[in-house]
């Protein structure tokens, strides 16, 4: 069937439905065309996708795994009840530009990074000898798909980890590395469950060097440990079944050799197990797992009998979701006491749940499909499709009938020649468009989460500090809600300059926020010397600034890699001869480079840049800020170039997209563009004459390898 024009005594210029009298589907190229692209595209995701062939012909580590993206973090505490997070200790490593150290502290990029590809890490377990720490842990190997045994040690109680090597690696998947001592050797329990049975390794050159002693149970448990209490050697474990572990087995002997004697009251209730049991004060406790670590307290124990009872771990819970590298689940801890008294731990965590990928993958082609679906329908209302049947069959099929009188009803109503159909039309593609391009995201654009980028295997946190007053409220509570869920953003403090301070309970925040409150009303409030700031970096960020937080992430990587200069995100350039003119982003796109970033949206070493701005050399420069309400950001740029004896002073890096917020709430403090450029442009005369010029100062973009200046 086709479209011809009906007479216009009947319907003026609308169409009616032509019989072409055929009995076969006839598709326009067009359409013909769209579908073999769909058609070529989805199965190439497939390939590129496909469990079967993800990783064998790549050996770098760290990609796109179902079973999740595990991480391992560090722990301290006076008590096992009382642990919290490293980066909250302030410990710092200068070798990594860590200030201070933030979890993960050990992950597949510090495996992969040693040699030996990796796509996660989990199950960790401690081992003290020689006054160092050794974690054994399962690394998920992305070339065999399976795990192996890893080992990392630390000289510094816990705080950074030198990836040595795999200390176990089978034909069948390892995980749960249970090490312990017996008769003065070092044996190993790794959970070897998919080989049906439980084994015993002894290390003959520890930590890499394991020999299978024997093979203490032909029954496959799942996370198993041993221990030994009143006299006896106990082993708990799960068993495996096609669902999921729901019950726990107990068995006994005289030694960890065996043999072993079923436990009366198997099978047990209770979650699988998760991690190294541990005493405190006189009490035996078991660590457990669903999607969080739990911890029960042994009340009894024996031959006939087994009771256990929950108690609070006092650990909490990550409020960063995605953000966060535990913010979806975690499953194992494991604690150990140092020799100076103080609880360390170890447990490794996932920002995301088990199936993610596959979830993804479903999800982005069935958007491809819907638009593919949409594009089908334009189609055929435009004639592209022409689907038709014998008349005999139209005789004979009422259905049939129903149908080719509703497809005339649509064509009649939705014509392509007038301004209503082309404008149906229009939208149907620009939404089938939409569509697939959240497919292609939901596919190639990761689990959605803005991860924080790691320098030399480490991670740190900054500090987020912006300056503001009672009229803005509505700008800071957007600007809390949205920047607290950051990874790397470990406080925020709010400068207030005046007004009635707001209730911190309004405000939406997953990390503290303090407010510090100001006697004058002055911009130099910004760069005041603040000891409660624990971070070494700063983040100043003028609170009607939106960027997302993979940008802040990106910028904080750059200044890691280069703590003594400025790296912000507004790049300006100054350029002679006199008098020097203040001028907006675009002239230094047109000359390619640039001499000053805004500290609007900057990060700074604050010990450094707020004792440069506080100096006596700056009092003048402080005056005219002052005076004219303006410049700091521009008066910070000239003390920067002065302290930088001819080298780079800034590094600008791109923001994917920024909001100005203030233009949504009208109370922008710069509102008048050109009496803004005036002012700071005589400030841009005055800095010079006092600090020097920057017209010498030009850092051309595109200069870095990154692509994060373009």
């Amino acid at each position: 069937m086709g479209w011809i024009p009906m007479s216009d005594k009947t319907h003026g210029s609308r169409w009616r439905v032509h019989d072409n009298g055929g009995g076969a589907c006839t598709l326009h190229p067009l359409f013909v065309s769209f579908l073999l692209c769909i058609s070529f595209g989805v199965f190439y995701m497939f390939h590129l996708f496909g469990g079967s062939n993800l990783g064998y012909e790549n050996s770098v580590g760290c990609q796109d795994d179902n079973e999740g993206s595990w991480g391992i973090g560090v722990f301290y505490g006076d008590s096992p009840f009382s642990l919290k997070p490293i980066e909250d200790m302030n410990i710092w490593d200068n070798r990594s530009a860590a200030w201070p150290v933030a979890n993960p502290v050990l992950t597949c990029a510090s495996v992969t990074d040693s040699g030996i590809p990796s796509n996660f890490v989990l199950d960790p377990f401690l081992y003290a000898k020689d006054d160092m720490l050794y974690m054994f842990f399962e690394s998920k190997n992305p070339i065999t798909r399976q795990g192996d045994i890893g080992v990392a040690r630390s000289m510094d109680d816990g705080a950074t980890w030198e990836h040595l090597g795999v200390a176990l690696d089978k034909d069948w998947h390892l995980s749960h590395p249970y090490v312990f001592d017996y008769n003065g050797q070092i044996y190993m329990m790794p959970d070897g469950s998919r080989n049906g049975d439980l084994r015993l390794y002894r290390a003959t050159e520890f930590p890499l060097k394991w020999k299978l002693e024997k093979i203490i149970l032909d029954r496959p448990l799942v996370d198993a440990f041993i221990i030994q209490h009143e006299e006896k050697y106990w082993i708990f474990g799960s068993i495996q079944s096609r669902i999921t572990c729901q019950h726990l087995e107990i068995w006994y002997s005289n030694s960890p050799f065996g043999p072993w004697t079923a436990h009366r009251k198997n099978p047990i209730s209770g979650p699988l197990n998760g991690g190294r049991p541990f005493l405190y004060n006189g009490n035996l406790y078991r660590l457990a797992h669903d999607e969080r670590v739990r911890v029960f307290k042994i009340e009894v124990l024996s031959v006939n009998n087994y009771k256990e009872v929950e108690v609070n771990l006092g650990m909490k819970n990550p409020a960063k979701g995605k953000n966060a590298w535990n913010g979806a689940r975690s499953h194992h801890l494991n604690v150990h006491r140092l020799r100076t008294g103080k609880w360390l731990a170890v447990a490794d965590g996932d920002r995301t749940l088990y199936g993610d990928v596959t979830r993804r993958r479903i999800v982005g082609c069935g958007l491809i499909v819907t638009a593919g679906s949409i594009i089908y329908i334009i189609c055929w209302l435009l004639g592209f499709v022409k689907c038709l049947v014998t008349h005999n069959l139209k005789r004979k099929n009422g259905v049939y009938l129903v149908w080719e009188r509703l497809k005339l009803r649509l064509r009649l109503n939705i014509n392509p020649n007038t301004y209503t159909g082309k404008f149906i039309f229009a939208l149907l593609v620009m939404i089938s468009v939409m569509i697939m391009c959240v497919g292609f995201w939901y596919i190639y654009g990761g689990n959605g989460a803005d991860k924080p980028y790691s320098v030399n295997s480490r991670f740190s946190q900054f500090t987020l500090l912006a300056m503001t007053y009672d009229a803005r409220i509505w700008n800071l509570k957007m600007y809390v809600k949205h920047y607290s869920r950051c990874a790397s953003v470990r406080e925020i403090v709010v400068v207030w300059n005046k007004g009635k301070l707001p209730d911190l309970n309004d405000l939406d925040s997953t990390v503290p926020v303090r407010f510090r409150v100001e006697e004058q009303n002055s911009l130099n409030n910004r760069f005041r010397p603040d000891p409660l700031i624990k971070t070494k970096a700063v983040l100043e960020l003028d609170d009607d600034i939106m960027m997302n937080c993979d940008d802040l992430e990106r910028g904080f990587k750059i200044w890691r890699e280069n703590p003594q200069r400025l790296v912000g995100f507004y790049p300006r350039l100054v350029t002679g001869p006199p008098p020097l003119m203040y001028r907006p982003e675009k002239h230094a796109r047109k000359h390619n480079g640039y001499n000053m970033v805004l500290t609007g949206a900057a990060f700074v070493d604050h010990d450094v840049a707020f004792e440069r701005y506080w100096g006596k050399e700056a009092e003048p420069g402080r005056n005219m800020v002052d005076e004219v309400f303006n410049c700091e950001d521009v008066l910070m740029n000239f003390l920067y170039a002065n302290a930088t004896a001819g080298g780079v002073s800034v590094e600008y890096v791109k923001p994917a997209w920024a909001i100005d917020t203030s233009k949504f709430s009208g109370v922008a403090i710069s509102g008048n563009t050109q009496a803004h450029y005036r002012v700071r442009s005589q400030c841009l005369e005055k800095f010079s004459r006092l600090y020097g010029g920057l017209t010498d100062r030009k850092v051309e973009f595109r200069r870095r390898k990154d692509g994060w200046d373009l």
